[in-house]
Parts: structure tokens; C-alpha cells; sequence
């Protein structure tokens, strides 16, 4: 029974962590490990797809958006509606796309703007900035997530059919819709792009329809677009005003600027050309701007067709909380112009968009957050793997849904602010970039749309501040849980791989004839009487035989935020006698701890190492290792290699004095 139970749980971990690389448990601790490509794709490799069929995996995100828009621009802007969406059009066309395009060429595997950011800034202040940015994005796909399956239960509860049976069930509906997004994932989402093309085109085919009717509905009902235009004109006055107004109320559209972001995280899923490199992929980057581009005139079209119908042929008072065209303008359009039967048929089809919508945006957060997180050891070591990380978002995605009720108006203002706060940001980076590459137009314009979208975004958290105080909470809950992961993990190994220059390779296969003696010392001035001083000290407190020969070892801490990554072992000998090994690394100890392993295996010796007590508290000390990798080198040494190692027969020896 006991041994069923055990092949039970191996079996559940083994399928919860399928496609995790084994990071040091055992074995060979420093041989590389290959990364695993996060996503939600798992089984085999994946080879890729055209562009205009990934397309429609971010347009499930993009053009769902055509679900809920329409009634939060009339909600914001009124009469003003439609020229307000020609603003966010001409926005869209003229600054978000051309940033995106320019993000494909910098970043060409998905990682988006937060990339080309995170390469200007090292250390601590770096993996801040970096984990500020990842709250927003886990604000823009979370509520993507939230958002999408709220306003599909919208959908479903305001249908005339089910309207009777489903009434005060909206949040059950939405949790059940999230749940079913996680079970998808867990499963496995090998046919997401077919589900999505399929989706797509039967949910713009929809729209279109809507959309023509209601225009001939416009063009025949002449007196619709006079009572539109006198009512526009008594309450604003002339077009200048109307102009100023739709551009303070412009930036309450932008949950219509939602796809591009996840436009760029599904690059690696473009086909591109058969001689596409990892390095120099150029088919994909351009196939990728035809898809940026595609996406985006498409929808422009459409936010501003179905901008002006509803506008003209939905009373205001149907757009507020309650009424019937709240959070589903074209579904009501759908039914009172063309039947019951239709509208049912549109209302399907927008809950399943809608549903899916969350799926792209599940594919988004699989793709970022595994990207960065476990490389700076700011998550436990199954984030690498997809299935724990979709029950991790599945349970934030209830949470939110709990906290909000499932509203979709409450939402939104937190949707707006961690989309605009990911395209300020891409807009700062291509600037950056431009500038790198002395393209001076190029700079000047990038630098233009920055300072429109920090505009909208500072005018959207005044607005709606309850926007930047979720993407907080968010940004607080990242950056403790990822502190509280680098406190729990830092003393694991930390190095992926390392290699020996030939000088290096020489002095091991000099020592493993006799007992292997390291020496660990902090560089100084490395004058013959440093290394001479230090050498008598370790006999003096070891005991050392003066017959025992030795080798120094220097580790130079480069950035300590880093937490893995290949060590790279110099020898040379100094002042004629003594052998040195130097290495750079983020944090000395774990340098050690790995070079020893190293020499462990190669050998079959087992090596020691004398160090000298460091000056300090201790507790000063961890603060110095965990902030800078310096501090008290002996004992944390100790403790990585105790970690690594579990068999103590095996594990080198650490001598302090």
C-alpha cells in the first residue's frame, strides 16, 4: 500500500514538473544545464507557424477587446466616443506600432521591452526595475485573465435566453471560466494557435456583420447622426473643444492598446525562414511586424466602426452599471437588430474569444515570468516548470475575481494602467535603442511617442488611481515572495558550469597526486610578501606540514544580484612560486563551493580548503552575502557544499582558523 502511494506521488511530481532541468540535485554539480523554453507547450518541440496564424493567438487577446471597448468609451467619453477612438487610433498607428516594431528587431525571443531595459541596468537597482516591470505585467495578464472571463459571464447572464437561470450568478460563472482556462493548461496546449485561428475568424466575422447593420441602420435612420452631431455641438461648442476633450479622455480607451504586448511575447512561436538563426532570426522579426501590423489596422478599423454605431444607436442610459448594453454594446446590438437567434450565436462566440482571451494571456505570463524569475533566483525552483505556475495564476485569477466581484468596469482601470505602464516602457527602451544606434529621427520621434504615453499613463493613474494601487500590490507581492525565494535558495550552487583554462587544468592535475590544499584569499596589493604572510598564517593556525604544497584561490565578485551562471577558472603563477586560480562570480562562496566539486569529480581527491574568520557580526556578515556575495566566507562555503553534497565522505573539506 505504502510503496502504491509513493509510485502515486513520483508519478504526480514527475507530470507537475515535466520539461524542469535538474538544477544541481545530485550528480554532476557542474555540468550545464540546459534552459528550458517556458511556455505552455509542452511535448514536442515546437517547429513554429505562420504569422498570420499566431496572429490570431494575440488577436484572441486584441480583438476580444471589441467585447467590452465599445461601452467603456461610451461610459468615458460620452457623445465623444468616437473621436476619442480616433485619437487612441492615430495613438495606436503613429506610437504604439512603431514601438513594437522596433521591439521585434531588439528583442527578438519574446522577452519584449523589459529585456532591452533590463541590459541597461546591473546590480540590485536592475533587478528592482525589472521586478517593478514584471508587477506590471502581471497586472496587465492577470486582469486579462479576470477581465476576459468576468465580461464573458456578462455575456452569458444578460443573455435573454439564460437571463432567469443565471441571475446573481455572474462571479460563480467567471471562477468556473478561470478554472477551466487552468485545466486547459495542465492538460497541455498543443493546439492552441488552431483553437485560436478558428476563434478568430468566426469572432471578426461576427463583429462585421454587427457592424454593417449598424451603419445601414445609421445611414437609412438619417435623423440618427443629426440628433448625434446637435447634441455633440451643444454640449462641447465647436470641434477645437471636442478635439481638446477626446484628448484628456483618450487615455480611459486604453485597454484598445491591449495586444501588443502580447504580441511580441509570442514570437518564438513565428515560423520565420528556414535559414533563421537563434542569433539573427530575420524572417521571424519580419514576419512578426506583418503581424503587429496586420493586427493593428484590423482592429483599428473596428474600435472605430463600432465606436460610432454604438454611440448612435444605443441610449446612454443602457451603458451604465445595470443597463443592458453595459460591457456587451455589440451584443446588444446584435439582438435588437438582428434577433435573439444571432445575437445568441454572437453571444457564444464572444464568450469563447473572451474565455480564450485568458489563454493568450496565460501564455504571456508562462513565457515572462520563468524568464526571469528563476534566473535571479527570486522563485522556488519548479517556477521553471509550466503546470505549478498555471495553478499559481489560476488561484491569483480566483482571488482577483473574489476581490472585484467580477466587475468588469472595477477592472478595467488596473487593465489600462499595466498596459500603458508596459508601453511607456517599450517606448523608453526603443529610445534608448535608437539613440545606441545614432539614428537621430528615429530618437526624436521615439522620444516624442514616449512622451505621449508617460502623458496618458500619468493622466490614466490620476484618473483611476486604483489602477497603480493593484498594479502595487502586485509589484509588492513580487518583489517579497522573489526576496523571500533569493533568502531560502541562497545557498544553493548557483554555478551552471565550470571551465578550466589550460594553466588551471595544469595545477589540478599537479595537486590530485598528493593531498589537494586550496587556499582562499581576498586579492590585496598580491606582492610576494601577501601571499608569503598568508601561507605562514594557514600553517600557523592549521598546522600545515611546511612540506604541503598549496594553491591560492581568488574569487572577484562581480554583480551580486546575479544568482547563476558559468565560472570561468584562471591559473597563473605570481612572483615565480606561487600558483593562483582566479575566478569571477557573484558570490565568493558559492564560486568556492563549486570549484571544489569541480575538482572533487575531475580528481577523485578530495579537496580542502583553509580559510581565515572574517571580522563582523554574524549577522552583519549574511547581510553582506546575501547584498554583496562577500561576508563570512567559511561558514557559508560550508553550508553550500553540505547542501550540494549530503554525503559527507564525499564532501571537501572546509578548515577555518
Amino acid at each position: 500500500m505504502a510503496a502504491t502511494e509513493a509510485t502515486r506521488s513520483t508519478r504526480l511530481r514527475a507530470w507537475m514538473l515535466e520539461g524542469l532541468s535538474d538544477m544541481g540535485k545530485g550528480g554532476d554539480h557542474t555540468a550545464p544545464r540546459p534552459e528550458p523554453e517556458p511556455g505552455p507547450v509542452s511535448g514536442s518541440a515546437h517547429r513554429g507557424q505562420p504569422w498570420w496564424r499566431v496572429m490570431c493567438l494575440t488577436g484572441v487577446d486584441y480583438f476580444s477587446t471589441l467585447g467590452y471597448q465599445p461601452g467603456i468609451a461610451a461610459l468615458a467619453a460620452g457623445l465623444l466616443s468616437p473621436v476619442a477612438t480616433v485619437v487612441l487610433v492615430i495613438v495606436t498607428l503613429a506610437g504604439a506600432l512603431p514601438v513594437y516594431r522596433r521591439v521585434a528587431e531588439e528583442s527578438p525571443h519574446g522577452e519584449g521591452s523589459i529585456a532591452m531595459l533590463e541590459r541597461l541596468l546591473t546590480f540590485w537597482k536592475g533587478k528592482l526595475f525589472v521586478l517593478t516591470l514584471l508587477g506590471f505585467a502581471a497586472t496587465d495578464f492577470l486582469i486579462t485573465i479576470t477581465l476576459s472571463a468576468a465580461d464573458a459571464s456578462t455575456h452569458l447572464v444578460e443573455n435573454p435566453h439564460l437571463a432567469d437561470a443565471l441571475h446573481d450568478k455572474q462571479v460563480l460563472i467567471t471562477l468556473v471560466l478561470i478554472a477551466l482556462l487552468g485545466a486547459v493548461f495542465l492538460k497541455g496546449f498543443l493546439e492552441a494557435i488552431g483553437v485560436a485561428v478558428a476563434l478568430v475568424a468566426v469572432y471578426l466575422a461576427l463583429n462585421a456583420v454587427v457592424v454593417v447593420t449598424g451603419l445601414w441602420h445609421v445611414v437609412t435612420e438619417g435623423h440618427v447622426v443629426t440628433d448625434w452631431s446637435t447634441a455633440l455641438t451643444a454640449e462641447h461648442g465647436n470641434v477645437f473643444v471636442m478635439i481638446g476633450v477626446a484628448l484628456i479622455v483618450f487615455p480611459k480607451l486604453a485597454l484598445g492598446l491591449s495586444g501588443f504586448e502580447t504580441g511580441v511575447a509570442v514570437m518564438p512561436h513565428v515560423q520565420g525562414d528556414p535559414g533563421d538563426t537563434e542569433a539573427n532570426p530575420k524572417g521571424r522579426i519580419r514576419d512578426t511586424k506583418r503581424l503587429l501590423t496586420t493586427a493593428a489596422v484590423i482592429m483599428s478599423v473596428f474600435l472605430i466602426c463600432t465606436s460610432f454605431v454604438t454611440t448612435l444607436l444605443i441610449p446612454e442610459k443602457e451603458f451604465e452599471a445595470g443597463g443592458s448594453a453595459n460591457g456587451r454594446a455589440l451584443a446588444y446590438l446584435a439582438h435588437d437588430y438582428l434577433g435573439n437567434t444571432f445575437g445568441t450565436v454572437y453571444d457564444i462566440s464572444t464568450i469563447a474569444i473572451l474565455w480564450f482571451a485568458g489563454a493568450s494571456a496565460m501564455a504571456g505570463l508562462l513565457n515572462l515570468m520563468p524568464r526571469y524569475l528563476p534566473r535571479y533566483g527570486m522563485a522556488p525552483h519548479w517556477a521553471r516548470a509550466v503546470r505549478p505556475m498555471v495553478i499559481v495564476f489560476t488561484l491569483i485569477g480566483f482571488l482577483v475575481t473574489w476581490i472585484f466581484d467580477a466587475d468588469v468596469d472595477a477592472q478595467g482601470g488596473a487593465y489600462a494602467t499595466g498596459v500603458l505602464v508596459l508601453i511607456s516602457s517599450a517606448a523608453i527602451a526603443v529610445t534608448i535603442a535608437a539613440r545606441k544606434a545614432g539614428q537621430r529621427n528615429w530618437t526624436i520621434a521615439f522620444a516624442i511617442i514616449s512622451v505621449v504615453f508617460l502623458y496618458t499613463t500619468v493622466l490614466n493613474v490620476v484618473e483611476r488611481p486604483d489602477g497603480v494601487k493593484i498594479g502595487a500590490c502586485f509589484i509588492a507581492g513580487i518583489v517579497l515572495v522573489s526576496l523571500l525565494s533569493r533568502l531560502a535558495r541562497a545557498f544553493e550552487l548557483r554555478v551552471t558550469s565550470v571551465e578550466l583554462d589550460d594553466v588551471a587544468e595544469r595545477f589540478v592535475r599537479d595537486i590530485a597526486h598528493r593531498r589537494i590544499r586550496f587556499v582562499a584569499n581576498e586579492p590585496g596589493s598580491r606582492d610576494s610578501t601577501e601571499y608569503r604572510e598568508k601561507i605562514e598564517q594557514i600553517r600557523h593556525d592549521n598546522d600545515v606540514p611546511l612540506a604541503e604544497d598549496v594553491v591560492f584561490v581568488e574569487v572577484t565578485v562581480t554583480d551580486p544580484s546575479e544568482f547563476e551562471a558559468g565560472l570561468t577558472v584562471r591559473g597563473e603563477v605570481l612572483h615565480g612560486r606561487y600558483r593562483v586560480l582566479t575566478l569571477e562570480s557573484s558570490s565568493v562562496p558559492n564560486a568556492l563551493a563549486a570549484l571544489l566539486l569541480h575538482v572533487r569529480d575531475r580528481t577523485g581527491g578530495i579537496p580542502h580548503i583553509y580559510f581565515e574568520w572574517t571580522e563582523g557580526t554574524p549577522f552583519a556578515n549574511f547581510l553582506r552575502f546575501f547584498l554583496f556575495g562577500q561576508g563570512e566566507v567559511a561558514p557559508v562555503t560550508r553550508e553550500v557544499l553540505r547542501e550540494a553534497e549530503p554525503d559527507r565522505a564525499r564532501r571537501p573539506r572546509v578548515h577555518v582558523g
